[in-house]
């Protein structure tokens, strides 16, 4: 439809103004109805407290309608058409007496034709104003009617004339004030019309015809927009809507070959101070957040101009910069008022946002000499704006969190070999020959840990709101350990270092210093939490320094002391903050684990059990079982779960991984497991399972409860499927060793009798089914080693391998049933009956094998022999019970009543 780009654009600018027209105007009329109510309430009457304003509300109700003159004498207030309420009357006998004024009568809603009559009329009729003017150009275009030059001089002249209409239905009271239609502006719509019909003129100018040079247009654009912004004073949000748009958007439509960086940013920091400017003065928030984000868009063209354009990119963002401090910023310079003790959201946001561009132009330039030092500045406004202005809290931590990146990507720049994932180093990760010096960077962390540091411990003592002296603290502590980390990482690269180490010990005494004197004053709000802060950075630089004169181990173990210190802080000063902290650090501790399982890489050692992974796993595993023990004197919570999980995970990853560095000689990525290291693991797994019952009687943790159980399960598992299926000596050519002392012994008598142990420590507190499923998996057990070492005494190491003989077939029926009478001793001298019933299995499966097997199997004398041995012992079996068993049963009832 639009095939003439001077049309279509002009359409696309008349439609973002009627969108910005529409919002803003709302959010007037709202402020207005609310200015009203409290104009009309009397003085004497008893209402509820409205709720607390924002600095920018509450200075905007104190100026007048955007498009209404200036009058010695507040105008009358008159019933607006969105609120059909009748005016409050003067003050009644009853108001005067003290009585509650009646409650306001509801609101009608607004009908269907009053809506359309009052409000859509005159939007789209600015609208078609604006399309009337352009359907007139196309329409002399296509009949050849006008030429280049004319349209262009009647599009201006068409322009001017909606903007002396809109001024001048603003100067007229009768048809500007109607007070009855304060969304649909008159003056407003006209307005917003000319000025959309202008730059579209001054673009068609420039980009259809060619009247104009780059420069030219550049410069006509710019005071369209400034213009406008301008007129937004009078007219209202809807111009200054389309103003701030269009400002930002016109270097984008006008391009040249040859960009100039500085006069585009030099135009952008004259729009950016006078949107902030009326923003100020309106006190409109989403036009000072509008400004930001475009302005902060228009830092990454700087990230495809390299070092060399470090100068305009810097000077854009320290314009900006100043510019929010001086204008946005609440209760600082000539910022909006602010509330005591509360951080504001806009005002931090907006150095924050100005911040982060100059992290981005950092990056991108190497770390260039000129960009960090624009960045330190920034850095140092930010706590300079901060310590003025409560609102401005917020940018401290911000500029904590930025300093850091800033280094961090300097250190790895420098170690790309900290990046490496499994699939390999990352690519384009390296030095580069620009990066910034070693000697400004030192002075740089130098600067920002004192004055981050000393800013945080003073702040305490300024600042009196529950957050801000936190976020001062927080700041204080984060800052100079982040920093001594990456400068360690960057100069050091992780190896030893003693200088490094004596820094974090410095570290420590400061922060130990500063929770000493916290400690002594008296309590205020957020006191508590910045002195639990300070005390954690003591645990943390010590931790540090013990990781930088040590190994690169030693980092693991430092962080597992630090979650068990941290957890001890909170016994001392309950604060709900540490608890989590220990559970944090605890958590970083894991995955740390999870990235290099060895801890220290190659340099585990090949030494059994005294090596790198006891000090490795061994020390965090009892600093998480010590921090356990702390945080269980505040009650169960998820930090204490945490720890106790991680206490728990470190103990068996301990076991576990010595077990695989013994049996594969230092391998521990070895593929296969043989069936030594699986019958390790399930009797370690087993004895673990066992302490962890006896461990949650005492403690009652869910965490304790739900590692007992997943332990068992583990160990039935592998016993199932690595002793009794993908390891069973039986299936598969393995050599068990000596006679006696052989794997078979390790493998299935000992996990037998640890599966017993279990059994009898979980009866009676877990269900019976659970106690009788490990006991059956005991007797399982016990069955294979029997079975499996009278085929070693025939077969040799190698048990798989040869027949099985009739002495062997004999030996197997012997030796069932004498474990069964084993078993039924046991359960006879012990009254168990559990002990019974595993008796009555092996001597059942004795007898199927008798009748199946051996009656089959077997000849001459072993036959013989394997009948009348069974048939003796079911005797001997009949007599136990009728002699003993029974007689004793029925004896004990009798015993307490001949007593």
């Amino acid at each position: 439809m639009f095939d003439d780009p001077f049309v279509f654009f002009a359409l696309v600018i008349a439609i973002v103004a009627l969108i910005f027209a529409r919002k803003a105007m709302n959010e007037v009329a709202e402020l207005r109805a609310r200015l009203e109510a409290i104009q009309a309430a009397p003085a004497t009457a008893a209402a509820p407290v409205p709720p607390p304003l924002t600095p920018f509300e509450a200075f905007e109700q104190t100026l007048p309608p955007a498009s209404a003159e200036a009058a010695p004498t507040p105008p009358p207030i008159v019933p607006d058409v969105e609120s059909t309420a009748p005016v409050a009357p003067s003050e009644t006998p009853e108001q005067a007496a003290g009585g509650a004024p009646p409650p306001p009568l509801p609101q009608p809603d607004r009908g269907f034709e009053e809506t359309i009559g009052t409000r859509w009329v005159v939007w789209v009729g600015g609208l078609t104003l604006a399309l009337g003017g352009f359907f007139m150009v196309r329409y002399s275009i296509e009949a050849g009617l006008l030429g280049p030059g004319v349209r262009t001089m009647l599009g201006g002249v068409f322009a001017l004339a909606l903007l002396l209409a809109g001024e001048w239905t603003r100067r007229k009271e009768s048809v500007s004030s109607i007070a009855t239609l304060p969304i649909a502006n008159i003056p407003a719509i006209l307005t917003a019309a000319g000025t959309a019909v202008a730059f579209a003129t001054v673009y068609a100018a420039y980009a259809l015809y060619g009247f104009l040079v780059p420069a030219t247009a550049f410069i006509l654009l710019g005071l369209v927009a400034l213009g406008t912004l301008a007129a937004a004073l009078l007219h209202g949000p809807a111009l200054a809507g389309l103003g701030v748009v269009g400002a930002f958007v016109t270097p984008i439509l006008v391009s040249s070959d040859k960009p100039d960086f500085w006069a585009l940013y030099i135009y952008l920091a004259i729009v950016t101070a006078a949107a902030f400017g009326l923003a100020r003065v309106r006190l409109w928030r989403w036009l000072a957040v509008t400004t930001i984000a475009f302005a902060l868009l228009w830092t990454f063209p700087c990230l495809q101009c390299g070092p060399s354009m470090v100068g305009p990119h810097a000077f854009h963002v320290l314009a900006g910069f100043i510019l929010a401090a001086l204008l946005v910023v609440c209760g600082f310079m000539f910022g909006p008022p602010a509330d005591e003790g509360q951080v504001e959201p806009i005002s931090s946001g907006s150095l924050a946002a100005y911040l982060l561009g100059a992290t981005l132009i950092v990056l991108n330039s190497f770390h260039a000499d000129a960009a960090m030092i624009v960045f330190g500045l920034l850095v140092a406004g930010s706590l300079v704006v901060a310590w003025r202005s409560d609102a401005a809290a917020g940018a401290v931590g911000a500029a904590a969190a930025l300093v850091f990146v800033v280094f961090a990507e300097w250190a790895v720049r420098a170690n790309p070999d900290m990046l490496v994932l499994p699939g390999g180093p990352l690519s384009d990760i390296g030095p580069n020959v620009t990066d910034g010096s070693v000697s400004l960077h030192l002075i740089s962390a130098a600067i920002f840990a004192v004055g981050f540091g000393v800013a945080g411990f003073l702040a305490q003592n300024r600042f009196i709101g529950p957050i801000i002296p936190v976020i001062w603290s927080a700041a204080a502590v984060f800052t100079p350990l982040a920093l001594l980390v990456a400068l360690y990482a960057r100069i050091a690269h992780l190896d030893r270092s003693i200088p490094f180490a004596i820094l974090a010990v410095v570290l420590a005494v400061a922060y130990a210093a500063a929770t000493e004197i916290l400690s002594k004053r008296d309590d205020r709000p957020g006191l508590q939490a910045s002195i639990a802060l300070f005390a954690t950075g003591t645990l943390a630089a010590l931790a540090l320094a013990l990781t930088f004169a040590l190994e690169k181990g030693w980092l693991t173990i430092a962080l597992a002391l630090m979650s068990a210190g941290t957890a001890w802080i909170s016994t001392q000063r309950p604060i709900p903050f540490l608890r989590a902290l220990a559970a944090v650090l605890a958590g970083i501790v894991v995955l740390r684990i999870g990235y290099e399982p060895r801890i220290v890489g190659q340099a585990v050692g090949t030494t059994p059990i005294f090596n790198w992974l006891l000090w490795g796993y061994g020390i965090p595993a009892l600093s998480f079982w010590a921090g356990s023990i702390f945080l269980r004197r505040g009650g169960d919570d998820a930090p204490l779960r945490t720890v106790e999980a991680a206490a728990i995970l470190f103990t068996v990853l301990l076991a576990f991984m010595e077990i695989r560095h013994a049996v594969n000689n230092g391998d521990v990525y070895r593929q296969s497991a043989g069936l030594t290291e699986v019958a390790l693991q399930v009797c370690v797994t087993l004895a673990m399972a066992i302490g962890l019952e006896r461990l949650r009687i005492r403690t009652g943790s869910v965490i304790h409860n739900a590692g007992a159980i997943l332990l068992t399960a583990f160990a039935g598992l592998a016993a199932l499927f690595g002793l009794l299926l993908l390891e069973n000596p039986i299936l598969w050519h393995i050599d068990v060793g000596g006679i006696v002392i052989n794997l078979l012994l390790l493998g299935y008598a000992l996990p037998a009798v640890l599966a017993l142990l279990l059994s009898y420590a979980v009866a009676g507190r877990r269900p019976v089914a659970y106690a009788n499923t490990i006991a059956a998996g005991a007797l399982v057990l016990a069955l294979a080693y029997v079975t499996f070492e009278i085929r070693r005494i025939y077969h040799g190491p190698a048990i798989s391998v040869g027949p099985t003989t009739g002495a062997e077939q004999y030996t197997y029926s012997i030796a069932y049933l004498a474990f069964g009478v084993v078993l039924l001793g046991v359960g006879i001298l012990f009254n168990s009956q559990r002990a019974r019933l595993a008796s009555a299995i092996v001597i059942g499966l004795t007898i199927l094998k008798a009748f199946l097997i051996d009656m089959s199997a077997l000849t001459g004398v072993y036959r013989a022999l394997s009948f009348m041995c069974l048939g003796l012992v079911l005797v001997a079996i009949g007599w136990l019970y009728q002699r003993i068993l029974f007689r004793r049963q029925a004896a004990a009832p009798a015993a307490p009543t001949g007593s």
